[in-house]
């Protein structure tokens, strides 16, 4: 069975495959090259950010999954003008969008790939010019096709060394095969800015520092020094016999995380001296917290909600939690929700429209609750006034 089964129904362009392109930058060697406290940051390329910080980060796995799966979570509705529908075709084409995930899935995946990449992509498969499934891809395999114009004229996916062209027909990106959604970038007029991005230097001192900590556990939690020889007149150098075997007993005996702790004897003349800052001088729990919260803030979410302290500006976790969603997490869906209805929609009939429902939110039921009581109170409304006020049609 192919590995992308949904690829084998289509016909492969002629063209050959083109290598996905990076966005690494030109004066990355040069900085390598100077070591003398040059900061070594991450390369601003997908496969670099989505590796660095999304699979080595557990403060970026933690938000990019907060986000991806709460907003995949959000119920969706259709209305056909100001009138829910209870079913349609286009609703169970996203709660079963193909044979292999559940609508949650690829929504789920979809808003992953956008906070790790700033792009998404959504593909619709057409049968008789009736949508029969969708498909979440992978952004780092996908090319936008610039036009004369500057405007996308067509998509090219590459996997398994083929390339998939994807024209844009003339009618407007918005009626083609695939929908791409992106956040915004201030110097890209294709691709969005990823949150990863903005963070990268956040990411980097806290990997940084994880690194740091590991190293020095694995060095037995001993701070870097150095063995200074003060031998008597005439003799004040080891001999290489006595540098040998001074190098030989440290490893042996004082190195590594079996000998933690065991007392280092000095004689004839040897005396330790620390050269390098303790975790307490770096402050370094500290400097992990400041790295943690930054890195929050790229993302959008409050920090106490990914367990990091400090800057706790919420009264508590339900009032924070209240906050992630309001200005995060249903944003991200209405903007979802606008796409697929302005994509989709036109494909099934006149006034359709697709939108979230803030009732079936758990998180803000505190919300919803303080709306009613206030709208109850009004006694100088009606009661269909009322209904219409909290979200509901008159009777």
């Amino acid at each position: 069975m192919p590995l992308f089964p949904w690829l084998s129904r289509r016909t492969f362009s002629k063209t050959p495959a083109r290598m996905p392109e990076t966005k690494a930058s030109r004066t990355g060697p040069v900085v390598a090259l100077h070591l003398q406290g040059r900061p070594r940051w991450t390369p601003r390329d997908y496969a670099a950010l989505a590796r660095e910080g999304l699979e080595k980060n557990p403060i970026v796995y933690r938000a990019v999954r907060r986000i991806a799966e709460s907003a995949a979570s959000v119920p969706l509705l259709m209305y056909q003008g100001n009138a829910e529908l209870e079913s349609h075709p286009l609703l169970d084409l996203l709660a079963r969008p193909n044979p292999m995930e559940e609508g949650s899935d690829v929504r789920c995946a979809f808003f992953a790939h956008l906070q790790t990449a700033g792009n998404a992509y959504m593909e619709a498969v057409e049968v008789d010019g009736t949508p029969r499934e969708l498909y979440a891809l992978r952004p780092d395999r996908m090319k936008v096709v610039p036009g004369p114009q500057g405007w996308p004229e067509a998509y090219e996916y590459a996997s398994g060394g083929e390339t998939v062209a994807f024209a844009l027909p003339d009618t407007g990106p918005m009626t083609g095969p695939i929908l791409h959604l992106k956040l915004f970038h201030p110097t890209d007029d294709h691709y969005g800015m990823s949150p990863l991005e903005a963070a990268a230097f956040a990411i980097d001192i806290h990997n940084a520092a994880g690194a740091w900590n590991k190293a020095l556990l694995d060095n037995a939690a001993r701070p870097s020094g150095a063995l200074v020889y003060a031998g008597a007149e005439g003799a004040e150098h080891l001999t290489d016999e006595q540098f040998t075997r001074l190098k030989e007993e440290l490893e042996q005996n004082y190195q590594g995380s079996d000998n933690a702790g065991r007392p280092l004897l000095l004689e004839g003349g040897l005396d330790w001296k620390a050269m390098s800052l303790s975790p307490k001088d770096m402050d370094f729990i500290e400097a992990k917290n400041v790295a943690s919260r930054e890195i929050a803030l790229a993302f959008g979410i409050p920090p106490m909600l990914l367990g990091i302290p400090g800057d706790n500006t919420y009264a508590n976790y339900a009032e924070a939690n209240r906050a992630f969603w309001r200005e995060t997490v249903l944003p991200l869906v209405g903007r979802y929700c606008h796409a697929i209805t302005n994509w989709l929609a036109p494909r099934y009939g006149d006034n359709l429209r697709i939108w979230y429902d803030p009732d079936a939110l758990e998180a803000l039921n505190a919300d919803r609750e303080a709306l009613w009581e206030r709208i109850g109170a009004a006694d100088f409304l009606g009661a269909d006034e009322k209904r219409r006020a909290v979200g509901y049609g008159e009777k």
